[in-house]
This record gives structure tokens, C-alpha cells and sequence, in this order.
């Protein structure tokens, strides 16, 4: 992963993973359950995307373009897989399981670490 993109993808995840152990430490007091259902939803959320970040900056070339964007596709269904799999598998093994902390969790990782890296991305240039 040598391209500035990827650079900056790997940013996010890193963002993504400090910020969901910060929302996971928040909801302790809330009680394991939902402890565990936020970890849950964050855990989701950066597997996902860094299957996704894995996945579509692998080296490739710049010849075919047709190949880049089928790449795009398929990283992106394959990632939406892994998260229903991810999801399900959690909802059918953990009782306790708090879903508007599971998905709060989740919606949270995914947007605010992005919306951080963007903000810190356009001081830099």
C-alpha cells in the first residue's frame, strides 16, 4: 500500500479502531452487555472496512481499468457480506445483545473517524 490513498485509508482505520475502543470504554458503565454490543458493532464496522482497504489497494495495473473498478465491486459486496455474516452470527450467538448499541456503535465508527480524517486532510494542503 504504497499509494497516498491508501495512506490515507489506513489513517481511517487507524482512527476507526482508537475511536471504537473509546466508544466501548464510554459504555461500560452501561453495563457488559452493551459494552459488548458496541464492541461488537465497532469491531464489525473495521473488519469490514479493512477488508475493504486490503482488498481494493493490492497492487494493480494501470492498464486495465475494467479490472480496477470490477475490484471496487466486488470489495464492496464482499465487505457488505462480511458485515450481515458478522451481524447475524452475533444476533444468533449473544442473547443480551443491545441493538441500538450494536448499530449506534457501528454507524458512529463509520462516520465520524472519516469525517476526522477529512477535516485533518484538507488542513494539510
Amino acid at each position: 500500500m504504497q499509494q497516498p490513498n491508501a495512506l490515507q485509508a489506513r489513517r481511517v482505520l487507524k482512527t476507526q479502531s482508537i475511536f471504537g475502543l473509546i466508544l466501548t470504554i464510554v459504555a461500560l458503565p452501561f453495563g457488559s452487555p452493551v459494552a459488548i454490543s458496541v464492541l461488537i458493532g465497532a469491531g464489525t464496522c473495521w473488519l469490514a472496512n479493512a477488508l475493504l482497504v486490503v482488498w481494493v489497494f493490492r497492487p494493480y495495473r494501470a492498464q486495465t481499468p475494467g479490472r480496477l473498478v470490477l475490484r471496487f465491486y466486488s470489495a464492496e459486496v464482499v465487505k457488505i457480506t462480511l458485515i450481515l455474516v458478522l451481524l447475524g452470527t452475533a444476533f444468533a450467538i449473544y442473547d443480551e445483545l443491545n441493538m441500538p448499541a450494536l448499530l449506534g456503535a457501528y454507524l458512529l465508527v463509520q462516520v465520524i473517524p472519516t469525517l476526522i480524517a477529512a477535516q485533518m486532510g484538507s488542513r494539510t494542503q
